[in-house]
């Protein structure tokens, strides 16, 4: 599920919402909705979500190994 994904890979980045939201031009609330899987990412922010938590585009949407 990507808000799972969103959230682990964040925290694997030691990132805090605020410090991701920052850096994709957000509100921190918007990064608490993606990662509650209450909203996802409109694909404007998906290129520059998957280039900060480190990842690819693939790797984000679909998972590793799919």
């Amino acid at each position: 599920m990507l808000a799972e994904k969103i959230k682990t890979l964040r925290k694997e980045k030691n990132l805090t919402q605020e410090a991701l939201a920052v850096m994709l031009g957000v509100e921190r609330t918007t990064v608490t909705m993606w990662e509650s899987g209450q909203n996802i990412p409109p694909t404007k922010y998906l290129v520059t979500l998957a280039d900060s938590l480190g990842c690819t585009l693939d790797d984000l949407l679909r998972g590793e190994g799919t």
